[in-house]
C-alpha cells in the first residue's frame, strides 16, 4: 500500500506543468489534494493580463493529475512502484462544470472518488473547491494507463 507521499512522487507530471502540491488523503476510493495557484504561473500573463483567471483547461488538469494520483494508489496494489512508472494516464472522457473563477493566489483543494476501476481504467467523480470550501468545479472524468514502451 503506498503512502500520499509516495503517490505523490510517483505523478509523472513535473514543473511547470504540475498542478497538485500534495496528497491529503488517498484510499481504495478516493484522493484529496491540494494546490496552490501562484501569481507567477506561466499562462496568467496572457490569460485575461488585466483580471487574470485560471484557464478551465488548467483545472480540469489539476482534477486529472489528482484522479491518476488514485489511479496510481490502486496501481500500487496490483504492481510495483518501477511498473507505475512505465504508465501514462491518458485522458478519454471528462463531463465537467465550471462554477467560479480561481484567481491568482488562491489554493485549491481537489477530490477525486472511484466510481470504477478495471483494466487499468479508472472513472471518477470529481470535485474541485478552494480551500475554504467555495465550489469552483464538479463533473466526472475518465482515463486509461497506457504503457509508455506501446
Amino acid at each position: 500500500m503506498l503512502t500520499p507521499a509516495e503517490v505523490f512522487e510517483l505523478i509523472p507530471q513535473r514543473a511547470p506543468f504540475i498542478f497538485v502540491d500534495r496528497i491529503l488523503e488517498v484510499d481504495e476510493e478516493h484522493v484529496v489534494s491540494e494546490y496552490t495557484f501562484a501569481q507567477s504561473e506561466f499562462f496568467y500573463a496572457g490569460h485575461f493580463p488585466n483580471y487574470p483567471v485560471t484557464p478551465g483547461v488548467i483545472l480540469l488538469e489539476s482534477m486529472g493529475q489528482t484522479a491518476f494520483a488514485l489511479a496510481i494508489y490502486l496501481l500500487g496494489l496490483e504492481t510495483s512502484p518501477a511498473e507505475i512508472r512505465r504508465l501514462v494516464m491518458m485522458l478519454t472522457e471528462s463531463n465537467v462544470e465550471f462554477v467560479r473563477v480561481v484567481r491568482p493566489g488562491e489554493s485549491v483543494r481537489v477530490r477525486a472518488s472511484k466510481v470504477f476501476w478495471r483494466r487499468h481504467k479508472l472513472k471518477s467523480n470529481v470535485e474541485l473547491a478552494l480551500t475554504n470550501g467555495t465550489l469552483v468545479a464538479y463533473g466526472t472524468i475518465a482515463g486509461i494507463g497506457v504503457n509508455l514502451d506501446s
